[in-house]
């Protein structure tokens, strides 16, 4: 019965070990949140070294096409509205379609930051699935890589086509920017300032 306890010693303290692991990784995800433009950059170093990668092996296409096509499932999600006005166009945030109407911002489907973590994780597996040999299925990469871009020029289309049916930009350049009362005003009105 010794064994029996020293096991289920070991595996709880495994556990914890593991939930402490699991907490302090989640605490320095969390502190990367307001640093998107180096998340961003931290991304963009793995994808050219996984492109690097693939191109000094000369393999793993199939590989390659896998995370295209989840990167370009992830960007549908990404360019999304949180709720599609085709399917419900009356449940939850609206936007607006009128000069008078109150101003509501564009919610994704997929925010920012789970986009970003999901496609650095998707590069990670790549990257760590191009050091075995397993994952390398000779195919001929050319017909992929066609049928990838027809697959993205299509994708694309039908979103922008939705982006314009339904009058929403998924992005803040150029955008009308909203900006409360001027503070100069307030100060000159004599509103704020103390009189000794």
């Amino acid at each position: 019965m010794d064994g029996i306890g020293s096991v289920n010693d070991a595996s709880a303290a495994t556990l914890d070990q593991w939930r402490q692991f699991s907490r302090r990784f989640q605490y320095y995800l969390d502190k990367t949140t307001p640093h998107g433009v180096y998340r961003w950059i931290g991304t963009a170093t793995l994808a050219v070294f996984f492109v690097l990668r693939v191109i000094y092996v000369q393999g793993f296409y199939i590989v390659a096409y896998g995370l295209g096509i989840y990167i370009l499932n992830l960007l549908i999600g990404f360019l999304s509205p949180l709720v599609d006005p085709e399917v419900d166009p009356t449940d939850g945030p609206l936007l607006p379609t009128k000069g008078s109407d109150e101003f509501k911002p564009f919610l994704r489907r997929l925010p920012e930051f789970k986009f970003w973590y999901a496609i650095t994780k998707a590069f990670i597996i790549s990257i760590l699935m191009t050091f075995f040999s397993m994952f390398d299925v000779p195919v001929f990469w050319p017909i992929l890589l066609c049928y990838w871009f027809v697959l993205f020029v299509l994708t694309m289309k039908r979103q922008i086509m939705h982006m314009i049916k339904y009058k929403y930009v998924p992005f803040s350049i150029g955008k009308q920017k909203y900006g409360g009362k001027k503070s100069s005003s307030a100060s000159s009105s004599g509103v704020g300032s103390r009189a000794d």
